[in-house]
């Protein structure tokens, strides 16, 4: 009689544990163990427990290759989710296996677990092993679809698949049933919320990839406060022009930062506009000019004043402090209507100029692509109202692309497309899946959010901005189209645009060091599974992955340069870091400080009431304020910014791999010394901020969150 001793720890999330009837079935080389129903006295599978069983064979089962967890009914129970960790078994030898689950399982089903030995495809021969790597991913194929958004667009998850299969216990999907007075048709208004909201597309989401409860409930309870206190005073409701612009420093009476304060204070001011390009929302706006272009014909008389005596512009050029921000995908932009209101666009460009100093000033703005007599070139030596218009235009550009394409088209739309492929492409035992399945944890959640509240039609995008919803499918396909694998890689990104020594760059710098982390603790993953050319390039689950993803993310554009099928182990590891970088740390540098540098309005407004001005010398106070967003639009559009700032509970920082996928001792190591480094380099980031007038946080690690959750 062979006797295996069987552990079984359930997650320690609220509802994790179950009442359902738990079995368990060893299958190994020699043979198979009968079913073992899992009870003692009182409740077993409570959430965060721990329990030991033992199994009794006739005789041994050689090396374990499945572990089968039946979930079945209990007396007249309903059918209770359960979220089980993982289950260790010990062989009557004393062999320790190990089976990673961390899942939740729904309804009442059989889930059959590998040990959590990493394997590719080229390492199973076993009939068995590679018939169940098989069947995992066609039901993740049937469970996880792809839908096309929009032309153009990323291919995004498709709920419905969700609603289609809820009765289908192999899926092991949530239910929720609609209430009988639903209204089918979906989008609406509810109330207090000033835009309408896709409902149906909320009502069914895969319990592995939705918010925990905690996670959820602290995203409300981000939100209640601050939206309750604009309502009690009516910011959310009145239109018209804010009467001065000390009023809006009212609006976060309560939600003050250090940065908010510091843009409050400095916003005007040439330095701050351009310490922005640097230390932003939006860092990587900007690249270096040897020649200024035709359709922008500023003269070395225009500029002189700034420039002092002793130089000229064409010796700044030559010395590689002359930079350009060029807004060119706004030239074609429609435009959108505000409170029954046409609302006005700009395609501005704006040439900057790094001084002896080391700051990033502006030197010259012209507020569209064509030069000529109604489209000026705006100074610094133009009048005080005329240069701050002309600034605040190009904020107003740089918050049209730096939400719609920096932000929601290139980590977004991008990190759910890397997300879903992982699902479809790579099984749980696939060394790939385990490395990147941290970084897409939440991901197709807050997307289908996002999708059901800010670009449904009268979302909150048509509701607060210059261009509303038109104006975003039309800026993200264009955006996606010229989009390339030098611009998703960051120090490719940082030589093409000419910016490797420019210096206070803290975007730059920080993102180097994280980018050089990853792409250590990657190689040494990739090396460990990969140790060939022909490994690569054998693993056909590996190349399904990756061509997935540029045929569905990138939409098969070759010209686009990202690879459709990986040759080398370097390939695979550029590809692992790029998608990991921009999963975590690029999107925490281009979300985290929404708040801090949008608080202050008229720093990031989200439409411009008034066209941009044809001739100079005619800005005021009052025409200034005539132009800025109206007090209703301002405040639903903060009230995003204060939300996405702020990620909820049920975190877990760049590096921190609590489920533990991998299981052996080599790529532990590893994530070892990536922690360790991640942490070294949090220490020199905090140590550098420790002199700084404004100190640059987002790539810190401990705040930098493993994946797009927020």
């Amino acid at each position: 009689m062979a006797v295996y001793r069987v552990r079984v720890t359930t997650g320690a999330y609220l509802g994790a544990g179950t009442l359902d009837s738990i079995s368990v079935t060893l299958v190994g080389t020699c043979g198979e163990s009968p079913k073992k129903l899992l009870d003692h006295l009182g409740r077993d599978f409570t959430s965060g427990s721990v329990k030991k069983y033992k199994v009794h064979c006739s005789a041994e089962l050689g090396e374990l290759l499945l572990l089968r967890l039946h979930k079945e009914r209990y007396a007249l129970f309903h059918a209770d989710s359960w979220y089980c960790s993982h289950v260790c078994v010990t062989a009557p030898d004393g062999t320790l296996s190990q089976f990673p689950c961390y899942q939740w399982i729904e309804g009442f089903c059989t889930m059959e677990l590998r040990p959590g030995t990493a394997r590719t495809i080229c390492q199973d021969s076993l009939p068995l092993l590679l018939d169940h790597r098989k069947r995992e991913l066609q039901a993740r194929q049937e469970c996880y679809r792809w839908k096309v958004y929009a032309p153009g667009f990323p291919g995004i998850v498709d709920i419905s698949s969700f609603a289609q299969m809820e009765s289908d216990n192999k899926f092991a999907l949530t239910r929720t049933t609609p209430r009988a007075d639903q209204d089918d048709s979906g989008n609406r208004y509810l109330p207090g919320f000033p835009m309408k909201i896709d409902i149906p597309s909320l009502m069914h989401m895969e319990p592995n990839i939705r918010y925990s409860v905690t996670k959820t409930t602290s995203l409300i309870f981000n939100a209640i406060p601050a939206s309750l206190g604009m309502k009690l005073r009516g910011l959310l409701d009145r239109k018209g022009s804010w009467k001065k612009l000390d009023d809006i420093r009212n609006i976060f009476w309560c939600h003050k930062t250090f940065t908010s304060e510091f843009v409050t204070e400095h916003w005007c001011e040439d330095y701050f506009f351009g310490y922005q390009y640097l230390n932003g929302v939006n860092p990587v706006m900007f690249h270096c000019l040897s020649s200024l272009p035709s359709k922008l014909p500023v003269t070395n008389d225009m500029v002189a004043p700034l420039l002092g005596p002793g130089t000229c512009l064409q010796t700044e050029l030559k010395r590689g402090n002359i930079f350009l921000a060029d807004y060119w995908i706004l030239a074609e932009a429609p435009v959108h209507c505000l409170n029954g209101r046409q609302q006005y666009v700009a395609a501005p460009l704006c040439l900057l100029w790094l001084n002896p100093q080391g700051a990033l000033m502006p030197l010259a703005i012209q507020l569209s692509q064509t030069p000529g007599p109604d489209s000026p070139i705006f100074l610094p030596t133009d009048s005080d109202w005329d240069w701050l218009l002309a600034k605040t235009w190009v904020r107003n550009s740089e918050f049209l692309v730096h939400e719609n394409n920096t932000h929601f088209l290139c980590t977004h739309l991008l990190c759910e497309a890397f997300a879903l492929a992982t699902l479809r492409q790579l099984p749980l035992c696939h060394p790939i899946y385990k490395l990147l399945l941290p970084h897409t944890r939440y991901t197709l959640q807050v997307n289908t959010i996002a999708r059901a509240t800010l670009l449904n039609p009268e979302g909150l995008v048509d509701q607060v901005t210059s261009i509303g919803r038109q104006g975003l499918l039309y800026l993200m396909s264009t955006g996606l189209a010229h989009f390339t694998y030098t611009n998703f890689c960051l120090p490719d990104n940082l030589r093409a645009r000419g910016v490797l020594s420019i210096p206070n760059y803290h975007y730059r710098d920080d993102g180097l060091k994280i980018w050089a982390a990853i792409k250590s603790f990657v190689s040494e993953i990739v090396g460990y599974y990969y140790p060939s050319d022909a490994s690569v390039q054998q693993d056909s689950e590996l190349q399904a992955w990756v061509g997935e993803i540029f045929a569905q993310a990138f939409l098969g554009r070759e010209s686009s340069g990202f690879p459709c099928r990986l040759h080398t182990p370097g390939e695979l590891v550029k590809f692992l870091t790029a998608i990991i970088f921009n999963c975590s740390a690029q999107h925490a540098a281009v979300n985290s400080g929404q708040h801090d540098f949008g608080a202050w309005m008229p720093n990031a407004p989200s439409s411009m009431r008034q066209p941009p001005p044809q001739i100079k010398g005619t800005t005021t106070l009052e025409s200034y304020l005539e132009t800025l967003p109206e007090v209703n639009i301002t405040c639903n559009n903060l009230l995003l910014f204060w939300l996405v700032s702020q990620e909820p509970k049920d975190q877990r920082p760049l590096g921190t791999y609590p489920d533990e996928h991998f299981t052996e001792e080599t790529p532990q190591r590893s994530i070892a010394s990536f922690q360790s480094r991640l942490a070294q380099i949090s220490q020199e980031i905090r140590e550098r901020n420790q002199g700084m007038a404004l100190p640059y946080t987002y790539l810190d690690p401990p705040l930098i969150e493993n994946s797009v959750s927020i």
